[in-house]
């Protein structure tokens, strides 16, 4: 089958269409840069926010992978979260239906669930709320999604949880924030959890969506809930090193996470303090997915890539360096 992806070259994306490919399909890819794409892979250049690139993409397509996104809770990006995130999906679901594009398969997230006082989320969830731009950006699309499930359009959502794991070449915002810790830029972590699963099962399971012959209208994709604290622990272990952290009440972090969205604006680099990360531990939500590989194991692997690509010194990665990625 012949499968359009957006979103193709970044971290989900890319191992979704490494797993398409191993499976045999033909995949098409919606990309704006060309170095990026495998030389032997069909490409429409463009974005999201192009009608006319994303009607050529999808054109004769038997199903579409729609994972472009800006994913970041950096304050800076609002406006292109809202954008992409919003408007690029209203696009492409468009251009899907006037192709009469036979499956499409919306990657959401599962903090696109999130509500105050709601303590698990599962894919019968409704849609939460939320004023920190990300989030509110991916309950924006979800809806729309969920409006075209119900005027009877073949759309599947997808809820990936916050993933790590090796070939995040553009350095997303969880391996960002892990790279952080083990270059001592985080010693002060709010307490509570959040999901977490690894990118490869998670790649392996819009496969699934996408070629199933009866998929669920949502789904979950493997992972787990991670308290901070084992967070910690299992970059520990990895690495064997110590990694001194203080951690404490999430709320307590508030103002903290406030002001460093207000230096944001200003400052040209990224800081490692995020209030969109810090609400996330505050929500402190368990998730309802099928269970992944061992989140253990896929730190381990996170670290490893991060060191072969000269991401992470040798005492940074400590043990971890001593076995190839």
């Amino acid at each position: 089958m012949l499968v359009a992806v957006t979103g193709g070259t970044g971290f989900l994306g890319g191992h979704v269409v490494a797993a398409l490919r191993r499976a045999g399909h033909s995949v098409r890819l919606l990309a704006r840069d060309a170095a990026a794409v495998p030389s032997d892979v069909d490409v429409v250049f463009g974005d999201v926010l192009n009608p006319g690139a994303v009607a050529s993409a999808v054109r004769d397509a038997d199903a579409v992978l729609h994972a472009a996104g800006v994913y970041s809770f950096d304050s800076r990006r609002k406006s292109a979260m809202a954008a992409v995130n919003v408007e690029g999906t209203r696009i492409v679901l468009d251009a899907a239906a006037s192709a009469d594009v036979g499956r499409v398969v919306h990657v959401s997230t599962f903090g696109a669930l999130f509500a105050p006082g709601v303590r698990s989320v599962g894919p019968d969830s409704p849609v939460g709320r939320s004023r920190q731009p990300y989030l509110a950006s991916k309950m924006a699309a979800d809806q729309l999604a969920r409006s075209r499930q119900e005027r009877g359009e073949p759309v599947v959502i997808a809820y990936p949880p916050a993933l790590l794991g090796p070939g995040d070449d553009r350095l997303g915002d969880q391996t960002t924030r892990l790279r952080a810790v083990l270059r001592g830029l985080t010693p002060i972590w709010p307490r509570g959890g959040f999901g977490v699963g690894d990118v490869r099962d998670n790649a392996e399971m819009a496969v699934s969506l996408l070629t199933a012959a009866t998929p669920p209208a949502r789904a979950f994709g493997p992972g787990e809930y991670v308290s901070t604290g084992e967070y910690l622990s299992a970059l520990r272990s990895a690495t064997g090193r110590g990694l001194p952290a203080l951690r404490l009440p999430a709320a307590s972090l508030l103002p903290v996470g406030a002001l460093a969205d207000l230096v944001q604006r200003l400052w040209p680099w990224q800081i490692p303090v995020q209030l969109g990360a810090i609400i996330t531990c505050l929500r402190d939500t368990a998730i309802e997915a099928p269970p992944g590989r061992p989140f253990p194991d896929t730190v381990t692997d996170t670290v490893r890539w991060l060191h072969s690509r000269g991401l992470l010194t040798d005492r940074q990665a400590g043990t971890a360096a001593l076995v190839p990625a």
